[in-house]
């Protein structure tokens, strides 16, 4: 379904959109990277705060499976942020919410496990998650305030 009012709104959708264009290919180029990756070269960039020689050592297969496990999560939840980023700005609300449900959640994580741990730098980390939450707060905002506006013109 679309939001259909011209209210302004397009101008925060394009923004969001954007916003989750740049989220969308960050977390895709870094799963590639982390997926390709020997498992050392990988944790470390993933946790850049660490001093990266308390990093290098023999993980087990098991432990690089998980790391390519995480690297291809991240692919994806790019890629499909990325495609909802050309529907947000089109106006669609299920594009706005599973924007916002995959990449929002996959914040979470990151904010709850590697932020509040000290394992990550404030750049790009840290500000990736502060782009998705603009992306969601803008789009969220633009979709209530149509329907407030649907709710009062009834």
């Amino acid at each position: 379904m679309s939001l259909q009012s011209k209210d302004g709104g397009q101008i925060l959708l394009g923004i969001a959109a954007l916003l989750w264009v740049i989220w969308g290919l960050v977390h895709a180029f870094a799963g590639v990277m982390t997926s390709i990756q020997d498992a050392p070269l990988a944790v470390q960039g993933i946790a850049d705060a660490v001093e990266p020689s308390l990093l290098n050592v023999d993980y087990p297969a098991a432990a690089g499976a998980i790391i390519n496990q995480h690297g291809f999560n991240l692919l994806w939840i790019g890629c499909v942020t990325t495609v909802c980023a050309f529907f947000v700005w089109h106006r669609s609300r299920s594009a706005i919410f599973l924007a916002a449900l995959v990449g929002g959640l996959a914040d979470v994580g990151y904010f709850i496990f590697m932020d509040l741990g000290g394992f990550v730098n404030f750049v790009p980390g840290t500000v990736m998650t502060l782009v998705s939450s603009a992306a969601i707060v803008l789009s969220f905002y633009v979709y209530f305030m149509h329907i407030r506006n649907v709710r009062s013109s009834k």
